[in-house]
C-alpha cells in the first residue's frame, strides 16, 4: 500500500474511554464526541478499515489506519 498523504489525516483525542475530534472535517462542528470505542481505534492501528459515522453531520469517514494522534482516511480531509 502506498503511504497516504498528510491531507488524508485528522487529529483525534482519547479522554477516558471516549474518542473526541476537536473539529469535524466535514461540517466544522467543534468538540465532537464520536461513537467510536477503544476496540475500533485498536483495529485502525492494526490497519483494519473502520467506518466512523460523524454524529454531527452523519458523514462517514473511512479510517484506513491510525496512530496515537491521527486517523488516516481514504479521502482528503484537509485543503
Amino acid at each position: 500500500m502506498h503511504p497516504l498523504p498528510f491531507s488524508h489525516t485528522w487529529p483525534y483525542e482519547v479522554q477516558g474511554k471516549d474518542i473526541y475530534i476537536e473539529e469535524c472535517p466535514f461540517c466544522q462542528q467543534e468538540h465532537v464526541l464520536t461513537n467510536m470505542k477503544q476496540k475500533d481505534v485498536k483495529r485502525a492501528k492494526e490497519q483494519f478499515k473502520v467506518r466512523l459515522n460523524m454524529p454531527c453531520c452523519h458523514t462517514v469517514m473511512t479510517i484506513v489506519e491510525a496512530d496515537d494522534d491521527y486517523f488516516w482516511a481514504d479521502q482528503p480531509l484537509r485543503g
